[in-house]
Formats: structure tokens, C-alpha cells, sequence
């Protein structure tokens, strides 16, 4: 492709995301599958910051089998199957860290819910916007929320989603090896009765 296919591609997607954003000066698109595309966003998308939200795998895999998206994720409806794309997602976010490093910044969903302000802070330096305490209210907004997690950002952060997954450890067995890469264990907590690694990358 020449630079102006890529101009195209770009001005293809900004004004869908104007269609969308309205008058919006930021918009967040957090598809589930921008993850494959990180390459070309740095190549169309100068101005946009990527930002990779790592969360405990076996957490990750549970919230998207619990969950029901309309048959347009085919891999999320049968646990082989979704523990086999959890590696390939793994295994491509390692390549792009490789190949575009620095290109995203990656922020851990265990410690957003255990330090949000900070974590938030974090995420608003990456993107050259100013703290608001708003963002820690942010299930008090009124605008319209049309994604599977409209439930979640209508009550406060909440903890009971982290290790989720230990409540259903015999029913997630067949996701397998959910981490190609173990986890480092530390002293003060257990190890996994599974052989999963229980991090998120």
C-alpha cells in the first residue's frame, strides 16, 4: 500500500468516528479486536494513543464466555477455542512490542481497580489531558452507554471481578494453558491449582 491508501484508510475511519463521536474532541474505540491492528494505526493514525489494558487471563477469557456478542466473536463460545486466541492475542502483543515498541502503554486491570487515581492519571499523562475527578465518578455520567458493559459503568469500581475465575475452575479447565508464559510467583501468594498462569501477559 502508498501513502495514499493509507490517507484513505484514515479518512475512512475518522469519519465514521466523527459519524459516532459527534462533536466529540476524543473518542474511544475499544473494540475488542484494535488488538490486531496496532501496526496499522501507527501507520494511519499518528495522533491516536493505544492503550493496552493487561488483565489475568483466566479472568479475561471468563469475562468474554460469560458474556454474548451477537456471534461476531465465533472464538468466544467454546473454551478450546477461546484459550487457543487468548495465546495468538499473547503471542501478538509480544510482536508488537518487538516490532513498534513503545507504540502503547499498558496498564494492568488489577492495578486500575486497586489504585484507579493513579492508574487513571497515568492514562490521561499517555494522552495529554488533565486530570478530572469526574473520572473517578464516572458511573454517576449521563450519557448513553451502548456496549456489554453498559451494567459495569453504571456502580462504582468494584473488586469482585478480580479472580473471579477461581469460582469456576473446574468448568475453565478446557481453556487449557490459558498463558504460553508463566507467571513469577511471589511468597505471599498462592500458587495456582491449575496449571494456568494466572497474569495477564
Amino acid at each position: 500500500m502508498d501513502d495514499a491508501a493509507f490517507s484513505r484508510l484514515a479518512d475512512d475511519y475518522l469519519g465514521r468516528l466523527r459519524i459516532r463521536g459527534g462533536r466529540a474532541r476524543h473518542v474511544t474505540d475499544k473494540m475488542p479486536s484494535n488488538f490486531g491492528h496496532v501496526g496499522l494505526i501507527r501507520l494511519i493514525l499518528l495522533s491516536a494513543r493505544i492503550i493496552h489494558v493487561r488483565r489475568n487471563p483466566l479472568d479475561a477469557c471468563l469475562s468474554v464466555f460469560a458474556n454474548y456478542f451477537n456471534h461476531d466473536y465465533p472464538y468466544a463460545y467454546d473454551l478450546v477455542e477461546l484459550g487457543a486466541y487468548y495465546r495468538l492475542y499473547e503471542a501478538l502483543m509480544e510482536h508488537w512490542r518487538q516490532v513498534v515498541p513503545g507504540a502503547m502503554l499498558e496498564l494492568s486491570y488489577e492495578a486500575l481497580i486497586e489504585q484507579p487515581e493513579a492508574e487513571i492519571r497515568r492514562l490521561l499523562d499517555n494522552c495529554n489531558l488533565p486530570f478530572d475527578p469526574a473520572c473517578l465518578s464516572f458511573h454517576e455520567t449521563k450519557r448513553p452507554v451502548q456496549t456489554s458493559s453498559v451494567s459495569q459503568v453504571r456502580q462504582p469500581l468494584y473488586r469482585k471481578s478480580v479472580e473471579r475465575w477461581r469460582n469456576y475452575e473446574a468448568q475453565l479447565k478446557p481453556l487449557g494453558s490459558a498463558s504460553s508464559r508463566p507467571r513469577r510467583e511471589t511468597s505471599d501468594r498462592p500458587k495456582d491449582t491449575i496449571p494456568w498462569a494466572a497474569g495477564w501477559g
